[in-house]
Order: C-alpha cells, then structure tokens, then sequence
C-alpha cells in the first residue's frame, strides 16, 4: 500500500469543529500510501479540531476554499464532527466544491457526521451510506438507504460510522481511489 496513491492528490475539507481523528487518521493513510493530500478550508490559515469531548490541535489550511476546484483532486474526504459539517453545509461554497467531485465520477469519502454535507449537496437519494447513528433519518429523508456497518461503499462513495471504524474506512478509501486512478489510466 506503500505507493498505490503515488502522483493521486486528495482535499480533505473541513473547518473548525472537525473530529481531530477523523482528518488526521485519513491524512496520514492517505500519505503514507503516496498521496498528496492537502485540507481545504472555507477559514484560512488554520482550523481547530475537536477531540471527542474538547477542543484538541489545529491543522494547517493548505486552501482556502474560495481557490479550490474539485478539476485538482482525485478525491475528496470528509470527516466529521458536529460542528465541521454543519458549518460546511451552510456554505454554498463548499457545496458546491462537493458537487463538484460527484459530477466529475470522483471517489468521495465521509464519516461520522461527514454525510450532512453530501445531503445538502443533494447527492445521496438511491444511495446505500452509513454515518453516525443520529444521521440516519436525515439520510434517508434525502433518499439514501441507510445500514449499520463499519464501512460502505456505493459506486465510489465510501462512509463509514465513527472513530472506530477508520481503519475500514481508510483501507477502503485508498482502494476507491487506486481503482479510479487505473480506471482513468486505462481510459
């Protein structure tokens, strides 16, 4: 798994209030399998995790937001934490920035409360996804069809419930991503 991202760049995006491990256990698989991988930010500078009951560190702001196109990356993830995705969905910008990968066949990737964006972007109806337990009506208000399980993936879109589960959650990631790369190699 060393070098299967080699050359495959990834945005992770996220503001304040993410789930600390949810970014930075992604951002370290990511790289560890060749990727380069980059947090984008509606907030400059820097953004503030939160580590399950308290703030925790900050992470640098690799983009703004207002600078990003999805037409960069390979890949989008997102993590979650309360806080982070319900400021993201506010955001037109972000939105649309998700949108984006959706419509270009991109491997996305969400935990936790992480699929609240992907609601607000309108992508989730027909949809099989897991998220954090509390989400589930919400997803399948939007028309998703929610399961219970450590990881899932449909057509590209990768989720998964909680901490616990981000080794699934990574190794399928890093799968998705692999077998977009050499699909789009073959092309």
């Amino acid at each position: 798994m060393a070098n299967e991202l080699n050359g495959r760049r990834v945005a992770i995006l996220a503001t304040d209030g993410f789930e600390q491990v949810e970014l930075t256990g992604p951002q370290k698989a990511l790289k560890a399998a060749g990727a380069t991988v980059e947090v984008v930010s509606p907030k400059p500078g820097e953004v503030k995790g939160w580590d399950m009951t308290d703030w925790g560190e900050t992470v640098k702001v690799d983009v703004e937001l207002k600078s990003a196109k999805a037409s960069d990356y390979d890949a989008l993830i997102l993590p979650g934490g309360v806080m982070n995705p319900d400021r993201l969905r506010m955001d037109a910008g972000a939105v649309s920035f998700v949108k984006e990968f959706f419509t270009a066949g991109k491997p996305v990737s969400a935990i936790c409360h992480g699929p609240w964006t992907l609601i607000e972007a309108g992508v989730v109806k027909g949809r099989t996804m897991t998220s954090w337990p509390s989400l589930k009506t919400d997803l399948m208000n939007a028309g998703a069809i929610w399961v219970d399980r450590e990881v899932v993936e449909d057509n590209g879109l990768v989720t998964s419930r909680k901490p616990d589960d981000l080794k699934a959650f990574n190794a399928t990631t890093i799968n998705r991503i692999a077998d977009a790369g050499r699909r789009r190699s073959a092309a």
